[in-house]
């Protein structure tokens, strides 16, 4: 096999490396971030109703992104690893029982689209414009997932073996297709039939196909390290068992932000729904400063599971150290933007008086965590390229339901809304200090795991 010699991920100095293979995923991902925010821009063009109805929606397709991303950690992790210890043969085995894995998450979520979209709705709200707008827009976006899985899949194949300028293309290719699709399917441009928010969704699912026919090429093309085929395609044991061993963790841990989410949209909505559609927008706005900081997870943690797998500890602990200095620079970036223009970021969402007065108070007090989640993010990649994903799930637990849901609720029983955004901020430090713990006993024990490592 060609890929005999030491792969970049063990040579190539720190800082260098940690900007070779986080770089393109940033910018792939701000571009998705891009495409977030400008997606609910054309959608509040339609009203507030299919706003709010994107917002709810967001929780169900959080976790189909969660089980896609979960899987891909897993994956990921594993072939890292197994490039760094020279096992080309599982490298292989890995990377074809992905794409079998990636089937099997679509066909599940084909099932909840055909059966419970409409249910999934009425179980947040009793407000027809809103079911309708959402039954619409998630029977979709699942039932033409296998786009995203497909997407997914092949781009942590790319990222394991460091090729993330590929994953770059694919990814920014996905997101201008939805750009430009998103207008022209919802408002009936150029000749195309004017389809409302099911425009919305068939311009993401859109996006996610081409970007995922992208991605297969390139692993073909481009990827000598690992060879993909139908026959490979069969599920090993030993491989899944691996796999899931850093997958469950974090699906789990990225699922529970689902869980968050559609418990926070019932609080709110006990308010207003406008409520809602505010912390829907939150959420679109945040990415945009999440997201580059997850891009830069992606790339520390092969590079992390690498290093790990070869033994090499002055490296993983030079990639955190530098991977958190980036993250509280863009954590920072962020929160001033928050805190100085925030009427101006809600009027681009068409945003209504009362929007506004619910609105701006929220991204002032939200923001406030922003600097906290980022040493917490940074934390969950060192967790899980060192195959401690139990870590970053028991972080993701306490932020998000221990703290969170718990405190949000009861800061709502005082009856004022601009309290209950203060449960965000609370949770984040409580994370931070749990983060700090974990890495102090992680740092403490590494040459230890070093010598055990399998």
């Amino acid at each position: 096999m060609e890929a005999q010699t030491e792969n970049k991920m063990g040579t190539m100095p720190v800082n260098r490396l940690l900007v070779n293979i986080s770089l393109p995923m940033v910018i792939s991902m701000l571009v998705q971030a891009l495409y977030n925010i400008v997606d609910s821009i054309f959608v509040a063009r339609i009203d507030e109703y299919a706003l709010t109805a994107v917002s709810l929606a967001f929780p169900m397709q959080n976790f189909m992104i969660a089980v896609a991303a979960g899987t891909g950690v897993g994956v990921n992790a594993l072939l890292s690893k197994r490039l760094g210890e020279k096992r080309f043969q599982e490298v292989n085995q890995a990377a074809n029982n992905s794409v079998f894995l990636a089937v099997c998450n679509y066909l599940l979520f084909l099932v909840i689209g055909l059966l419970f979209s409409e249910t999934y709705f009425r179980m947040q709200t009793d407000i027809p414009e809103i079911i309708a707008y959402g039954k619409i827009y998630l029977f979709i976006c699942t039932a033409f997932s296998f786009g995203m899985y497909g997407q997914f899949c092949s781009e942590r194949l790319l990222q394991a073996t460091g090729r993330t300028v590929c994953t770059m293309i694919t990814q920014t290719t996905g997101a201008v297709i939805n750009l430009v699709f998103d207008p022209i399917l919802i408002f009936g441009l150029f000749g195309f039939p004017k389809m409302g928010i099911a425009g919305a969704a068939a311009a993401t699912v859109l996006g996610q196909i081409v970007a995922m026919v992208f991605g297969f090429v390139y692993n073909q093309k481009v990827n000598h390290e690992i060879r993909l085929s139908v026959r490979g395609m069969r599920p090993d044991p030993v491989t899944l068992k691996h796999i899931y061993g850093e997958a469950v963790p974090a699906i789990l841990m990225q699922s529970i932000g689902s869980v968050m989410t559609f418990f926070m949209n019932r609080i709110l909505l006990s308010f207003t729904s406008t409520a809602a559609a505010v912390f829907g927008v939150y959420f679109k706005l945040q990415s945009f400063i999440f997201m580059p900081m997850f891009g830069m997870n992606n790339g520390l943690i092969p590079i992390v599971a690498y290093n790990f797998g070869a033994g090499y500890k002055e490296r993983i602990v030079k990639a955190m150290k530098s991977s958190m200095i980036v993250g509280v620079i863009i954590m920072t970036a962020g929160l001033l933007t928050a805190e100085v223009i925030p009427a101006q970021l809600l009027r681009l969402f068409n945003a209504s008086g009362q929007m506004l007065i619910i609105g701006v108070p929220a991204l002032r007090i939200l923001s406030v965590s922003y600097v906290f989640a980022g040493i917490s993010i940074v934390g969950s990649g060192v967790f899980q390229g060192l195959g401690k994903g139990k870590y970053s799930l028991l972080l993701s637990v306490i932020r998000q339901l221990v703290v969170l849901i718990p405190m949000a609720y009861l800061l709502s029983l005082t009856g004022n809304l601009t309290a209950v955004w203060f449960s965000f901020p609370i949770a984040e430090i409580a994370a931070f200090a749990v983060a700090l713990f974990f890495l102090r006993r992680i740092l403490k024990n590494l040459d230890g795991m070093i010598l055990n490592r399998k």
